[in-house]
């Protein structure tokens, strides 16, 4: 099934489960607060965690592939030489960045605006995020880098855009083609 179903089919499962909780008590909108900040300080832990796996491993592979050009821009897709440490760093820090973005959102949502029902809905999907993660897959539960955790990784696809414009380039023909343009 499409991650992104599962996705929905999981916030509202979980939107209808924190309905029934009684969010007008304070003890238990207290423990809701501490839930969410403990697992908003797990996750950003595994994920420093894991990039000092992908430190102390030091894979320097080198990985070539072609991003591809941003929806709604000119730009032709890019030529990227890497390594594999480099790489895994670097979705390892968009994975926290995205975690640091959603606390950043549901301190305005809970303090400014006083909604309580994403407390419990976001502490679920950010657990969640982590476990599905490509570089929890790899480092954590030790997968090994083939099919989907191959890397590049393939984007996530858009459930309005077409499945095969996610993924990246083969590396050998897209290297061709983009030295060829140069």
């Amino acid at each position: 099934m499409n991650a992104q179903i599962t996705n929905l089919v999981f916030s509202l499962g979980a939107m209808q489960v924190a309905r029934k909780i009684p969010t007008d008590d304070p003890e238990v909108l207290f423990y809701l607060r501490i839930a969410y900040v403990a697992i908003q300080l797990l996750t950003i832990g595994t994920y420093f965690f894991i990039s000092y796996k992908v430190k102390a491993k030091n894979d320097t592979s080198v990985l070539k592939y072609v991003e591809p050009a941003k929806p709604m821009s000119q730009a032709e897709p890019e030529l990227v030489t890497t390594t594999v440490r480099d790489y895994d760093l670097s979705e390892t820090a968009k994975l926290s960045r995205g975690v640091y973005i959603g606390c950043a959102i549901m301190c305005f949502l809970h303090l400014y605006m006083k909604y309580t029902q994403p407390l419990f809905i976001q502490s679920i999907m950010t657990l969640k995020g982590l476990i599905e993660s490509k570089p929890a897959k790899l480092h954590l539960f030790g997968s090994p880098a083939v099919g989907d955790l191959k890397r590049p990784f393939a984007a996530a696809p858009s459930m309005f855009a077409p499945a095969a414009a996610a993924a990246p380039e083969e590396p050998v023909a897209a290297i061709k083609e983009t030295k060829k343009t140069k």
